[in-house]
């Protein structure tokens, strides 16, 4: 007689949290539902439900806040924040992000080190051997019933584009498609695994339901084609796109992303059946759940609170005063003129450089400038990546280029101007709009795209498009990351390995005041 068992299985995800643990805005400690403090509360609920749960992190955990920056450059003598509350948490895995890298290898290596649970990455290898970065591809997780579940973690082979070359010399990254099948194939046959689960940290450059491309097919976010052409994949766990999926399935395989800085958390739901010797799936479907702030797990409170207290001392540390304005009310505005906080970023990256042509971006819309007195809260909250400076050699026609990139951000509507497409989907590109200092320029809206920019002066004569030109950017930028192709692979002329925020803090502290200008240089018309 054959005995029919059933089996549920509930899959939890957390991806792109960037090092976000408690409910608060560092920018002023203002409430925030978010974090994995109100996640873990969430998760203990979920585990008392169903016993039988997983815990996978996709990536970008261990960078994004202040008090990640505080552990990483200023005091990491101390445990990391992010893996005590994560081991605490009980994860069962997690996935190599590209914002890891982001602090250096020696920093990542030690996260990796102290953590209770593995770190999956099958496509980025070791020059030397070929072996997983992180030796492991892959795990299998087998239950009292023998069901065995596989999950493969697989990251976004774009990094090259974004990070300092240094810091991943002995790395390759490999197609993330070609590493899925692969190592699937290996799980079935050597592992036996019954259900297959890929986490990747990377999202989905199609629509979902149409299979358009929603973006240039850069092999950033290889989300549709995984779906497409790996076999024997039956759940898509996703990241880094920062958006919120749920409840829909791909040729078949059941995709989910749960947003970003743990405002949520996704939830994977199989029903599954063992029917002579064989588990099948009845049914699967994703779901996101909302943080809830207002009830956090206090053992992950208590966990930080050491390094915490340390790292809302040093914010609160003064550097000195903005004479003038420097604040930016409307992101919007301040994107259509000269402003004052740009013009003080870029000032910092050319006295730094010795160059004089600089460009920098508002970062997002929480990014508020400077009031009178600046603290390092405020600086840590502007400019919120640990982004180092490059001098490259540009061509003038790679300037233009460039600035017809960055001309795309806007698009006007019934006569009115605002951010297109470009700028706010599949998730919010504000970083990729530039502001340049050290040439004149005029973008006009209301022209064709890449027929945008209307005037560029170098020391008031046109510049030259066969003319060599030092510019200083971040090493994001400096890359191509961003989609600026017209950079990637030109001569670095100079490295400047210090991150801005230290150059930022530097610059006013020997200065103590700091004067709001504007040379009013460019602007935007349409």
């Amino acid at each position: 007689m054959c005995i029919i068992e059933n089996f549920v299985l509930t899959i939890l995800e957390t991806s792109d949290v960037h090092g976000t643990v408690l409910p608060i805005n560092y920018s002023d400690n203002s409430y925030a539902n978010c974090g994995l403090a109100a996640l873990s509360t969430i998760i203990t609920l979920e585990r008392e439900i169903n016993q039988n749960t997983l815990l996978i992190d996709n990536g970008d955990m261990l960078q994004g806040t202040a008090l990640t920056y505080f552990h990483a450059k200023i005091n990491n003598n101390m445990p990391n924040p992010m893996i005590e509350a994560m081991n605490l948490m009980g994860y069962d895995a997690a996935v190599i992000g590209n914002h890891e890298f982001n602090y250096g290898r020696e920093y990542l290596n030690n996260a990796i080190k102290t953590s209770n649970f593995p770190w999956l990455c099958a496509n980025i290898t070791k020059k030397t051997t070929g072996e997983s970065f992180t030796n492991k591809p892959y795990i299998v997780k087998t239950f009292d019933n023998g069901l065995k579940v596989g999950i493969l973690g697989v990251t976004t082979k774009y990094i090259p584009n974004w990070e300092n070359p240094e810091t991943i010399q002995d790395l390759n990254f490999e197609d993330v498609v070609e590493s899925a099948n692969k190592w699937i194939e290996i799980m079935k046959k050597q592992e036996a695994t019954d259900i297959n689960i890929v986490a990747y940290h990377g999202g989905f450059e199609r629509d979902l339901e149409t299979g358009k491309p929603m973006e240039k097919l850069t092999g950033e976010n290889q989300g549709y084609e995984l779906c497409m052409k790996v076999k024997n994949m039956d759940v898509l766990l996703t990241g880094h796109q920062h958006r919120v999926i749920k409840n829909l399935s791909v040729n078949g395989v059941l995709v989910v992303q749960p947003g970003y800085n743990g405002n949520c958390i996704g939830k994977v739901s199989i029903d599954l059946v063992k029917n002579s010797r064989k588990w099948s799936i009845v049914n699967k479907k994703s779901s996101i759940i909302d943080a809830n702030a207002t009830d956090v797990d206090k053992r992950i409170l208590d966990s930080i609170s050491n390094i915490e207290t340390k790292a809302q001392a040093w914010l609160d540390i003064p550097m000195g005063n903005i004479e003038g304005d420097m604040l930016i009310k409307d992101p919007l505005k301040a994107r259509l003129k000269d402003n004052a906080y740009t013009e003080f970023i870029n000032n910092v990256q050319m006295e730094a450089a010795k160059v004089d042509i600089s460009n920098t971006a508002i970062f997002d819309n929480q990014c508020k400038g400077f009031e009178r007195n600046v603290t390092m809260r405020d600086i840590i909250a502007n400019y919120k990546y640990p982004n180092t400076l490059k001098v490259i050699s540009l061509k003038g026609s790679d300037i233009k280029a460039a600035l017809e990139k960055t001309a795309q951000y806007f698009s006007i509507v019934n006569g009115e101007i605002e951010v297109s497409k470009v700028g706010i989907y599949p998730k919010l590109h504000h970083y990729n709009y530039d502001m340049w200092e050290g040439i004149e320029y005029i973008i006009d809206v209301s022209k064709s795209i890449n027929y945008r920019i209307t005037k560029i002066n170098y020391k008031n004569c046109p510049l030259n498009m066969e003319g060599d030109y030092a510019v200083v950017m971040n090493n994001y930028r400096a890359g191509g990351g961003g989609d600026y192709s017209m950079f990637k692979g030109k001569p670095v002329l100079k490295d400047i390995p210090i991150d801005m925020a230290e150059l930022i803090a530097n610059y006013i502290l020997e200065r103590k005041t700091i004067k709001a200008v504007e040379n009013d240089n460019w602007k935007v018309i349409y």
